[in-house]
């Protein structure tokens, strides 16, 4: 990396915390492929975004259950059965953000996040309240990759891009991050997270 970046900023879902909707919906589907039909045509990764974006989960369930009345049970659960979409910590990148925290290493979070879900995590994983600052989408009405919530995070903290190393298991926000000039990372594994930081100075072997 050609400067040497000072602060980390993460990405939150499958980078610090395992979500995904089939955690929830493969208890409550006996047949895979009815299942997929349903998160490909009903609650599909379109109609999560808007609640990323701050829809609020009671209006989303209600919007898509007067279109869709014959999977009325199945689309609340969208919002009741919401907490077990989480599978757990990913106790690798946990690791790391705390010892970049015990490091004096300034950490930061930009996510994809509904408001009133992220509040419930936090109280599930408390590490997610840790950090100095969150740019979370929901509160913002802006999602990644969109270059604009990354400028707002600089705004926001007044930093330079450049100082930050930036974390995203998805490749098109690493892609958005990383023409703004930050040194941004597509997560793979916390083993490739830790070398890479190894590599950028940020830690120790």
């Amino acid at each position: 990396m050609a400067d040497r970046p000072d602060t980390v900023v993460f990405d939150i879902g499958n980078v610090l915390i395992r979500w995904d909707m089939r955690n929830l919906y493969r208890r409550i589907f006996t047949d895979h492929e009815r299942m997929e039909w349903f998160l490909s045509n009903i609650c599909t990764t379109e109609f999560n975004l808007e609640q990323d974006r701050g829809r609020p989960f009671a209006q989303a369930v209600a919007e898509l259950t007067a279109r869709h009345p014959e999977w009325k049970k199945e689309i609340a659960l969208y919002d009741t059965g919401w907490e077990d979409m989480l599978d757990g910590a990913i106790g690798g990148t946990v690791e790391i953000l705390e010892e970049l925290q015990r490091s004096s290493i300034p950490t930061y979070a930009i996510t994809n996040f509904s408001r009133e879900k992220f509040d419930r995590a936090g109280e599930i994983f408390p590490f997610l309240r840790s950090f100095i600052g969150t740019v979370v989408s929901g509160d913002e009405q802006l999602l990644k990759p969109d270059r604009a919530i990354f400028e707002l995070f600089l705004s926001r903290y007044k930093m330079r891009a450049a100082q930050c190393v930036f974390i995203d298991d998805s490749k098109p926000n690493v892609d958005s991050a990383g023409a703004l000039g930050f040194h941004a990372l597509h997560f793979t594994s916390p083993e490739q997270f830790r070398s890479d930081l190894v590599n950028a100075g940020m830690l120790t072997k």
